[in-house]
C-alpha cells in the first residue's frame, strides 16, 4: 500500500471513529431530552409513546411538545455547524461566522420590524427574517467582487452587523414595553414552542441542501489551493465560492426564521471539529453533529439548570461561546487560529 493510500485510509478510519462517538453522544442527549421534565418518563415509556403506546398524556408530553424541540434544536445547530465551517474554509478564517458577517443581523432586523412595526406572528415574521437574511447576503455578495473578496466580505459583514444593531436599538427604544420582551426573546435565540411545520421547513432545507453540500466538501480544498490550482483541476472557483455563500446563508436564514439570531454554535462547532478529524479545512459533517450535540446540551442547561427557570438558549451559547473564545485565546500561545 502508498504511503498516499495509507495516509487517505488512516483519515477515513479517524473521520468514521469521530462521527461514531458523536452520533453516540447526540443520541444521549437526545435520550435525556424526552425523559426529563416537570413530567418525568423512562425511556421505556418514551419509545412506548413514540410507538403508538403509553397513555394520551405521555403521547401528548413526547410526540407534541418534547420531540419538535428537541428535533429542531439537532437541525438548527447542524444547520450552523454547516454554515460556520463553509464561511470559515470559504474566508480561511477560523473566527468567520454568521454573526461576524451580518447574515444574522439582516433576519433580526426583519424580524424585529416584523414584531414591532407591522405587529406580525407566526409564518409572515419567518418568512419575514428569512427574507432578511437574504437581503444581507446579497449585500454582502455585491461588496465582496474583484481581488481580495474574502477581506471585502469580512469587513462588509463588519459594517453591516453595526448598521443592523443599530437600527434594531433604535426599534427596540421606541417600541411598547410588552413588545420589546417578544423581541429580547426573539433576538436571544430560543427553541420554546416549536411546531412541527417549523421543524418540517427547516428539514426540507435541509435535504435540499445536501447535493450542494456534497460538491462543496469535494471543491473547497481544492479552492483553498489557490485559485490557479484549483483551475488546474477543473474546479470552478467563483461558482464554488457563490455556492458557498448561498448554502450558507440559506441555512443561517432559515433557523435565524423559526428560532432566531443562537450565538456562536456556527463559531465554535467547526473549530471544535477540525481538530478532532485531524485533516482538510472543511468537516462538514463533524460540524454539523458538533453543531447538533452544542445546541441541543445547550438547550437542556437552557430549560433545567435553574429551578422554575427556562431560559432561552442562546443566553447558554452565548455563555458557553465567550467562554471557549477565551480559552482559545489563551491556549492558541501566538499561534494561529
Amino acid at each position: 500500500m502508498s504511503g498516499l493510500a495509507l495516509v487517505r485510509r488512516t483519515a477515513v478510519r479517524r473521520t468514521a471513529t469521530v462521527l461514531g462517538v458523536l452520533g453516540l453522544l447526540v443520541l444521549g442527549v437526545a435520550v435525556i431530552a424526552l425523559t426529563m421534565g416537570d413530567y418525568p418518563l423512562s425511556p421505556g415509556e418514551v419509545w412506548s409513546a413514540l410507538t403508538g403506546g403509553g397513555t394520551r398524556v405521555e403521547q401528548y408530553v413526547v410526540v407534541q411538545v418534547r420531540l419538535p424541540r428537541l428535533v429542531m434544536a439537532l437541525l438548527v445547530g447542524s444547520a450552523l455547524g454547516v454554515a460556520g465551517a463553509l464561511l470559515q474554509s470559504l474566508l480561511r478564517n477560523p473566527l468567520a461566522s454568521p454573526e461576524l458577517l451580518g447574515i444574522s443581523g439582516g433576519s433580526s432586523l426583519a424580524a424585529v420590524f416584523g414584531l414591532l412595526i407591522l405587529g406580525v406572528t407566526g409564518p409572515p415574521l419567518a418568512a419575514l427574517a428569512f427574507a432578511g437574511g437574504l437581503a444581507a447576503s446579497l449585500l454582502l455578495l455585491a461588496a465582496a467582487r474583484g481581488r481580495a473578496a474574502g477581506y471585502r466580505l469580512i469587513l462588509a459583514g463588519i459594517g453591516l452587523s453595526f448598521f443592523t444593531a443599530a437600527i434594531v436599538g433604535f426599534l427596540m427604544t421606541k417600541a411598547q414595553l410588552q413588545q420589546t420582551q417578544s423581541a429580547l426573546v426573539w433576538l436571544t435565540g430560543s427553541l420554546s414552542s416549536t411546531p412541527w411545520w417549523q421543524v418540517g421547513v427547516l428539514a426540507a432545507v435541509w435535504l435540499a441542501a445536501l447535493p450542494a453540500l456534497y460538491v462543496l466538501a469535494r471543491w473547497l480544498p481544492v479552492v483553498s489551493l489557490g485559485q490557479e490550482a484549483a483551475a488546474a483541476l477543473g474546479v470552478r472557483t467563483g461558482f464554488a465560492r457563490v455556492l458557498s455563500v448561498v448554502v450558507a446563508v440559506l441555512l443561517t436564514a432559515v433557523t435565524c426564521a423559526f428560532a432566531g439570531p443562537i450565538a456562536f454554535v456556527a463559531l465554535c462547532a467547526p473549530a471544535i471539529a477540525r481538530p478532532l478529524v485531524a485533516h482538510g479545512r472543511i468537516a462538514l459533517a463533524p460540524s454539523a453533529l458538533v453543531g447538533a450535540l452544542l445546541l441541543a446540551a445547550s438547550d437542556l442547561v437552557a430549560q433545567f439548570a435553574l429551578p422554575g427557570v427556562s431560559m432561552p438558549v442562546g443566553v447558554v451559547t452565548g455563555a458557553l461561546g465567550a467562554v471557549f473564545l477565551l480559552w482559545l485565546l489563551a491556549t492558541s500561545k501566538g499561534r494561529a487560529l
